[in-house]
């Protein structure tokens, strides 16, 4: 979902030169069938004209763009319109007159004065607005370009490769871009005096490359890969603090996440290695220690689990800076995911611990490329064989897979002891998923269409979204079929995955501040606080964005409803690493969940359904050392669980205002530092 949002909303926008026609292809999962295009024609007028499209997993953007150039390469006239990934309209423009910059969408507005070259960049904007912005740097002496409405873009080459197609032969280089969102953006640009956009890769997902040089593209994203993965070794040892030998941590106020208490009196916890070694009365511990940590009488949780993920190597930050020192990736590309669990594990990768999910989709016109891609049975065994054989604890099925093959399916996982969960396939109702082997539910959409699907909808499409969006508000919890519903879910201790933060979407107008990120809104960069303005999903009416509100608060009730009646929960995001779960512990406790209870649910949950509660998710004797620091107490007031001091993920410390810096992030509290040992 988040790949989608941001290659379809917030890349930047063209290029221009004599008249000509540039396509591009996109090829998704290192497929061969195209999932969308890009193609650019620049006009002996002076206009460029982008016609894009990209579709996966039933959803993407559609966009028609034009535009005009100054001299200095950046936008005089710009405007994009057309549809977002999830349907909203987008209709947006720019104009620069002398000094005098104005832009409207259907987010935002405004007027600056503006004095030599500035760069626009849009909102909903397409992938060859790298092209703009390659060679408008270009003409920057010290390469940096200033953007409007606020920031800096520069730009550093990492790589040149030779291309080739049939006899023609090119030399294109890899460029990293700075200045928008929390990391560099990757892309690839032709060379000379004015580079524009050959190819945009993220690694695992999506190739956009120029038509006729496809097959290139597996060879660039490799070589990315590797420029990438020096990078984050380097960020990883800027940012990583070691915990050789012995550690002493005093004065901590321990919770319990197995009991969802936390103790008034406070302890000291001994750690070696990596593992807690032993926890004892505050001031009781004599043995030395190599570093010390003073608590202070800070609350500390075992380290908080995402649930939800699909990550990739750079956001790895954003996670450890709140406390996320596990997640379960709940569908990925194999083989990037593999060297992803390699890294991390070897600790060369700024990220937390990855537990994965095996991906398994049916074969449809709506089909994600995830993992698996099947069409029978003998192929879903055979992806729940490579999945097992690689470790995975359990499988994810998805919204095209064939349901008459489900209760064979999640039978032969069951037999090699894995848990299945998933969206709910194609014509099937939740219940019936349940019946047939699922021992997990992934969103509160999925949970809902419960009831206003039959044979018939076709929930691969935007139903999915819409139906629950229309139809919720006015469903009847305490009716007999909702409370069967709940009493059926209950005996099947079916756990459930609401990630209902990033379903906060269905109700976001355009120019509302997204109630989802609010409270962080100020800490960002500024072009992730205006994106937070940016509607989503299409709302067709004033009456219909009052039902919509009204089914999300239903949504959140109803996950207090399940809560309440003893069916699990685990606490997922699917969107923002790091600020997603916080938000998602206020939604519990708004649905009726104590702040202790809300922390359950992301420590001692996400482990035991990890099937890592062995391991971690518990401060014991034995365990991992995974170790949140908390200035205020969560347990008391969920909102401070944005307080985060101090994260130690076994042997490494980390700062999160140390990473919020260098992510571009006005830190939310100060670091509790690790002190040498005297």
């Amino acid at each position: 979902m988040k790949i989608l949002l941001a290659l379809g909303l917030s890349v930047l926008a063209g290029s221009a030169t004599a008249a000509e026609t540039i396509r591009y292809i996109a090829l998704v999962n290192g497929g061969t069938t195209p999932a969308g295009h890009q193609w650019v024609t620049h006009g002996d007028d002076g206009v460029t004209k982008v016609d894009f499209l990209f579709k996966d997993n039933g959803r993407g953007p559609e966009l028609k763009e034009e535009y005009k150039l100054d001299k200095d390469g950046t936008f005089t006239d710009y405007h994009v319109v057309g549809t977002s990934t999830f349907g909203a309209d987008v209709d947006e423009s720019f104009a620069r007159k002398g000094d005098t910059a104005q832009w409207k969408s259907t987010t935002d507005k405004g007027q600056q004065a503006v004095h030599g070259a500035a760069l626009y960049t849009p909102l909903g904007g397409t992938p060859e607005s790298f092209s703009v912005a390659f060679a408008a740097l270009a003409k920057r002496s010290d390469g940096r370009l200033p953007l409007i409405p606020s920031g800096t873009l520069t730009w550093k080459k990492l790589a040149d490769v030779d291309v080739s197609k049939g006899g023609e032969k090119r030399k294109v280089q890899l460029v990293a871009i700075t200045g928008i969102g929390f990391t560099p953006n990757f892309a690839w640009a032709t060379t000379g005096d004015s580079p524009r956009l050959f190819a945009f890769i993220f690694p695992g997902f999506l190739q956009l490359i120029e038509e006729g040089w496809e097959k290139n593209a597996a060879d660039l994203e490799t070589r990315q890969k590797a420029e990438e993965k020096n990078l984050l070794v380097a960020m990883q040892q800027r940012l990583a603090h070691p915990l050789a030998g012995t550690t002493l941590i005093r004065n901590a106020r321990i919770f319990d996440s197995e009991k969802a208490t936390v103790a008034s009196a406070t302890s000291d916890i001994y750690v070696q290695d990596g593992r807690i070694i032993a926890i004892s009365d505050a001031g009781t511990e004599k043995r030395k220690a190599d570093q010390v940590i003073d608590a202070g009488g800070r609350v500390v949780t075992p380290g908080l689990f995402d649930m939800h993920a699909h990550t990739s190597s750079w956001e790895g930050g954003l996670h450890l800076a709140a406390g996320i020192t596990s997640i379960r990736d709940m569908g990925n590309d194999n083989a990037t995911l593999q060297q992803l669990i390699a890294q991390e594990q070897a600790g060369t990768l700024l990220a937390p611990h990855i537990v994965p999910a095996g991906f398994i989709e049916g074969e449809s016109p709506h089909s994600a490329r995830n993992g698996f891609v099947i069409k029978n049975l003998d192929e879903a065994k055979h992806a729940v064989d490579w999945y097992h054989d690689h470790n995975y604890p359990q499988i994810k099925i998805y919204n095209s897979f064939p349901k008459d093959i489900l209760p064979q399916t999640t039978a032969y996982a069951h037999s090699k002891g894995m848990r299945v969960s998933g969206h709910i396939p194609v014509y099937l109702r939740a219940q019936q998923a349940v019946e047939q082997g699922y021992d997990e539910i992934q969103h509160i959409n999925q949970v809902l269409l419960n009831f206003p699907v039959d044979d018939k909808t076709d929930t691969r499409t935007l139903l999915r979204f819409q139906l629950p969006a229309e139809k919720v508000a006015d469903l009847d919890f305490d009716s007999k079929a909702v409370q069967d519903y709940l009493a059926f879910l209950v005996r099947h201790k079916t756990v459930i995955d609401p990630t209902l933060t990033t379903f906060d979407f269905i109700r976001q107008k355009d120019g509302d501040m997204s109630l989802a990120y609010a409270v962080v809104a100020d800490h960002m960069p500024p072009d992730v606080k205006r994106g937070f303005y940016q509607g989503t999903m299409k709302i067709p009416s004033a009456d219909a964005a009052v039902t919509y509100d009204k089914s999300y608060q239903k949504m959140i009730e109803f996950t207090g409803r399940m809560y309440k009646a003893g069916i699990p929960l685990v606490a997922g995001t699917d969107a923002l690493a790091g600020f997603t779960l916080q938000r998602e512990l206020e939604l519990y406790v708004q649905a009726g969940l104590t702040p202790a209870q809300a922390l359950q649910v992301a420590t001692w949950n996400g482990a035991k359904y990890s099937r890592v509660l062995d391991d971690r998710g518990v401060l014991m004797q034995g365990k991992r050392a995974d170790i949140v620091f908390f200035d205020g107490d969560p347990t008391k007031d969920i909102a401070d669980v944005r307080k985060v001091a101090l994260v130690v993920k076994g042997d490494k410390a980390y700062y999160p205002s140390e990473i919020d810096d260098a992510l571009g992030i006005k830190p939310f509290t100060p670091a509790l530092k690790v002190q040498t040992a005297k």
